[in-house]
């Protein structure tokens, strides 16, 4: 069966919720060609096949909601769209990506089919799509597929594309409190929330991270001059330019003393427990080349320890160990470094690892010295060797903290004025205050990893993502930004412009795109169309946004999604069945029905859905939003308005020259119709002025200011 292909002919990324998911995805057009006639149970051995490179697929559901659901379509009959779809998804999370939303559906012509999955990050998701295709292709050939060389490369790439663990966990933690997300570069740098609401992330680092506290914090003899004048109890140690600076200074602290640079990171350069003139020099020569000076510092006896302070509460705590290495009687110190330490899988050199790979370095070097050894010794069956004393964080101990260190170390990033901070701590037991064991404070870090905390080799994993988001986002505030998405057939330009009218007499700051362009209050932005993705975009982008209007039209759902994750307010205006859309596979009432749902799927639960009660297409919408119905009428006769109104809902109609709001039996006129201007202009409006002032009602704008927005508009 050789000549029988799966092609892709064509894949989109779709960024925002859409007529699939809530999530982005990517959506692959596949033609299966002659393979149309060969469902999977026709092909012989091709389910075994496939279980046996892909065990856990017995894992999927599928249709029949049950464990071997896919495995038993397969051996009932699947076509290969189908299996793409499952295939691919199984590869992303063997490559340890998470997702698992995957759809394959008829292309509306013969062979043709569209797959859609979760899609992370494009390049990632297109690889293993291929890959899938791949896969799939060589097990109806039944050629070899090197199953666990596709997840390696699938999870490389995926390692060096995704998030890293560190932003990843604040990044979820947002999620998981429906804080909408951004991506904003290829780095870490992420939003979260939108317009005027937003608060950006890069790392541990947050908008609220001074530069100038960053900047302190590099500086550790500075840090260390703050926090003594402060009462935070430090290390005695000076700035030195030379080596024999460095023995001098060593001479006046007492030894032992600690070597550092100035301005290091990563533990690089740093010799502790140095007793003698030669490994001061030693350490000089290598620190004064990894800063631009070096430090030389009383020696404090004790465990090196890690706390993050995150909006001035210590929230997390790790211990480190120093590294040993048990002689064999066979192996060299080298060679037990790489089996005994280097082989844990907490340590490695990518983001997801805990703890770096230890190297012979001049550090490793020197304490292997000290001992009268070097990396080439052999030692003896059972001797343990200390091999590296500092850089080993990675067991919690958060429960353990006594409440002066805590307050001590809030104290100390305070000082230095840092809103999420690393404080490196040495001391013999973190239960206990610092005087009394002496105790101190040797660095104050910006940016802090927080992968230790997140996945310490002992102890309890700590949920420091969510102390960031919830120092960033406190609990019970309103990190929503207004959102109004107005989607329909027709009229939705007008109903978008006329919602800014209103809400350009309110004191926040408007944003509107819609296909006559993009305006941030009444000046006019960018005159192009822009009821799109990317123009809507721009908006949760704008920090001087306070309420945004976005116009979608069909294409831009279908092509890019939504703009934003939720909305407050989701407007229908109407359907029409001949506003297809065939590029996409959209060809009748059906199909334009579920691109149209998309904005009422997204309203959040505190919000509404404004939906025309003439349509009845439209109206039938209500049972699928989340928050309020109100519905609009140009009649106010509509049956589901009627059962609408007996239930103490809320609606906007035109009856006896006014336009009414009513809440169940209350009815208020608001204005009266011949009052509008634009009526004069445009006698097929009202329809339109009727959705934007139910809009305006589920704002709770005074009546005034409603009447006065549609009285004073001026149609382009």
């Amino acid at each position: 069966m050789s000549h029988k292909t799966i092609k892709i002919i064509d894949i989109k990324s779709i960024r925002g919720p859409n007529m699939w998911t809530y999530v982005p995805v990517l959506e692959a057009w596949v033609d299966i060609g002659d393979l149309e006639d060969f469902p999977s149970n026709k092909i012989p051995g091709l389910p075994e096949r496939l279980v046996a490179w892909l065990p856990s697929l017995m894992e999927h559901r599928c249709s029949y909601e049950e464990y071997g659901g896919f495995v038993k379509r397969l051996h009932e009959g699947t076509w290969p769209a189908h299996i793409m779809e499952h295939v691919t998804l199984e590869l992303l999370s063997l490559a340890g990506v998470p997702g698992g939303f995957g759809r394959a559906r008829d292309g509306g012509r013969r062979s043709v089919y569209k797959v859609i999955i979760h899609n992370l990050h494009d390049e990632v998701t297109r690889l293993a799509l291929t890959m899938g295709r791949d896969l799939i292709m060589a097990a109806i050939e039944d050629q070899p597929f090197d199953v666990a060389a596709a997840v390696e490369e699938l999870k490389d790439l995926a390692e060096d594309r995704l998030l890293g663990p560190s932003t990843g966990s604040i990044v979820n933690a947002a999620m998981e409190r429906k804080i909408p997300t951004m991506r904003l570069a290829e780095n870490n740098l992420v939003q979260l929330g939108y317009g005027s609401k937003q608060r950006r992330i890069w790392t541990a680092e947050t908008d609220q991270t001074s530069a100038i506290a960053e900047t302190i914090s590099r500086d550790k003899d500075l840090t260390k001059s703050l926090l003594k004048a402060c009462g935070v109890p430090v290390p005695e140690g000076v700035v030195v330019e030379t080596a024999d600076d460095a023995w001098e200074a060593a001479e006046d602290i007492g030894l032992p003393v600690v070597v550092k640079p100035s301005d290091g990171n990563h533990g690089r350069g740093v010799f502790t427990n140095l007793m003698t003139e030669a490994e001061v020099r030693t350490a000089f020569s290598v620190a004064v080349d990894e800063g631009s000076s070096v430090i030389v510092e009383r020696f404090i006896p004790g465990n090196e320890h890690r706390l993050l302070v995150v909006g001035g509460k210590m929230v997390a705590a790790a211990r480190g160990d120093f590294a040993f290495v048990k002689g064999d009687g066979q192996s060299t110190i080298e060679q037990l470094i790489e089996t005994q330490i280097n082989s844990s899988p907490s340590r490695g050199p990518a983001e997801e690892n805990t703890l770096n790979f230890v190297r012979v370095d001049s550090a490793v070097r020197l304490e292997l010295e000290r001992q009268g050894l070097n990396a080439q010794s052999v030692p003896a069956a059972g001797h343990d060797v200390l091999i590296q004393r500092n850089g080993n964080v990675s067991i919690d101990v958060t429960d353990e903290v006594h409440p002066d260190v805590a307050h001590v170390v809030a104290l100390a990033a305070r000082v230095v004025g840092l809103d999420v901070a690393g404080i490196d701590l040495v001391a013999e037991d973190i239960s206990k205050p610092l005087a009394g064991q002496r105790g101190a404070i040797v660095e104050v870090n910006a940016g802090p990893g927080l992968l230790m905390h997140l996945r310490p080799s002992a102890g309890t994993p700590r949920p420091v993502g969510s102390a960031i988001v919830d120092y960033l986002f406190p609990p019970g505030e309103d990190f929503n930004l207004p959102i109004i998405g107005v989607a329909g057939s027709r009229g939705k330009t007008l109903v978008a412009q006329l919602i800014a009218s209103l809400l350009q007499l309110t004191s926040m700051n408007v944003g509107l795109a819609c296909s006559k362009g993009m305006y941030f209050n009444q000046r006019q932005l960018d005159d192009r169309h822009c009821a799109d993705w990317e123009s809507g975009h721009r908006l949760m982008l704008n920090r001087q946004v306070d309420v945004a209007i976005i116009e979608n039209d069909n294409r831009g759902i279908l092509n890019d999604g939504l703009p934003y994750e939720r909305c407050t307010i989701g407007v229908v205006t109407n359907l029409d069945p001949t506003d297809t859309v065939p590029e996409c596979a959209i060809n009748d009432a059906e199909g334009i029905y579920k691109v149209m749902r998309s904005q009422i799927d997204v309203v959040l639960p505190s919000g509404t859905g404004v939906l025309n009660a003439d349509d009845a297409e439209v109206a039938d919408m209500a049972r699928l939003c989340d928050g309020e119905v109100i519905f609009f009428s140009r009649f106010g006769n509509a049956a589901c308005l009627t059962e609408h109104l007996d239930k103490g809902g809320r609606a906007v109609f035109s009856r006896d020259g006014q336009i009414m709001a009513a809440r169940g039996s209350d009815v208020q006129p608001l204005m009266a119709i011949n009052s509008i201007p634009l009526l004069q202009l445009r006698n097929d409006a009202l329809e339109s002025i009727l959705a934007a002032v139910a809009v305006g009602v589920a704002m709770n704008l005074p009546r005034e200011i409603m009447s006065t927005g549609i009285q004073t508009f001026s149609h382009q």
